[in-house]
């Protein structure tokens, strides 16, 4: 069934990283994949751009379907495999409704922590400025803040929407990995550490690691003073 499947894309990305975490809970394992790099700009190779006309990662096709962006190949993995692996979209209307949020939620969160770990990969080195990146990280521990609160207030149960691993869980676990990777104290917010804890040795995240991962801990503390 994966074998008319092809995924394309990059170690470290959150983006395709949630792909492989959805694609791992589903049961889909042996899909086609191709391990790319941002660094050699292979997103922008004709072979992503003949799919993917954006030239990002992660690309993705099922048969002749193409799903591109990230919530979109999660959402299409659940409604196509309903019945199979995990369900990934809780029956409750409360769960559904905290679920969806968290998940949406979770497009700011990753986009607050992109700009303060990528700032010298986006802004030109002549263009950088402190006081920039300064309030960069103030709103990045700011929105912390809020999930620290959230994941407080989780009395039905230890995951983003409740008893049950689901979508939202998918998404939002590679952006608070990555916090982890670029030198988040442990102990500063013991609610994400707890959830951070709870995930990490789920077998469908440790089977989608980033395999650079493997190779030690990331150098740059940037986040450690957040």
């Amino acid at each position: 069934m994966a074998k008319n499947m092809t995924l394309l894309w990059c170690s470290g990305s959150c983006p395709c990283w949630r792909a492989m975490i959805a694609l791992e809970e589903k049961n889909l394992q042996g899909y086609n994949h191709q391990l790319l790099s941002f660094d050699k700009m292979e997103h922008k190779s004709q072979q992503v751009l003949d799919i993917n006309p954006r030239g990002q990662f992660p690309t993705f096709k099922h048969g002749d379907n193409v799903v591109n962006e990230s919530y979109a190949i999660c959402f299409y993995l659940e409604s196509q495999f309903k019945s199979q692996g995990n369900k990934l979209i809780p029956d409750g209307p409360e769960e559904q409704a905290l679920m969806y949020q968290r998940m949406f939620e979770g497009v700011t969160f990753y986009e607050k922590l992109g700009i303060v770990i990528y700032y010298d990969w986006y802004v030109p080195e002549g263009e950088r400025h402190d006081s920039a990146l300064k309030r960069n990280k103030e709103s990045l521990a700011a929105e912390l803040g809020l999930w620290e609160g959230y994941l407080s207030k989780q009395g039905s149960g230890p995951f983003l929407a409740g008893k049950t691993f689901s979508l939202a869980d998918v998404v939002v676990f590679p952006t608070v990995a990555l916090l982890y990777r670029f030198g988040l104290s442990a102990g500063r917010y013991p609610k994400l550490d707890e959830y951070h804890a709870l995930l990490k040795d789920r077998p469908s995240i440790t089977a989608s690691q980033p395999p650079h991962w493997l190779e030690g801990p990331e150098e740059e503390l940037l986040l450690k003073d957040i």
